[in-house]
């Protein structure tokens, strides 16, 4: 099955800046929906952004202003750009892809980011 490949987590301080990385296949990367997810420990799994194949953009409102999204055609890979982190941002990131972007079929292996305070 298709695998999504994540890179770019980290450990920032409040403020700080990281840039997540979502390369897939070419066949997801040009039809399909791409998001990042977060799970904080003792938290559900919430949608954090998306981008549809069309380029249409969602945030959710807690990152909405600080995390972008860009992509690099030429490289299927997707990225997103997380500003002004906060504490709260702490958590594993996941991005998934899926035909429709309520529909999830693949899934990066997840990468941490740790933002203190």
């Amino acid at each position: 099955q298709a695998q999504l490949v994540e890179s770019g987590g980290g450990s920032v301080q409040s403020g700080g800046s990281l840039r997540l990385s979502c390369a897939a296949p070419g066949y997801i990367y040009s039809s399909y929906c791409m998001a990042w997810f977060r799970q904080a420990p003792g938290k559900e799994r919430e949608g954090v952004a998306h981008i549809d194949s069309d380029g249409s953009t969602f945030y959710a409102d807690s990152v909405k202003g600080r995390f972008t999204i860009s992509q690099d055609n030429a490289k299927n890979t997707r990225y997103l750009q997380m500003n002004s982190l906060e504490p709260e941002d702490t958590a594993m990131y996941y991005c998934g892809s899926g035909p429709l972007c309520d529909e999830w079929n693949y899934w990066g292996p997840g990468t941490r980011v740790t933002v203190s305070s």
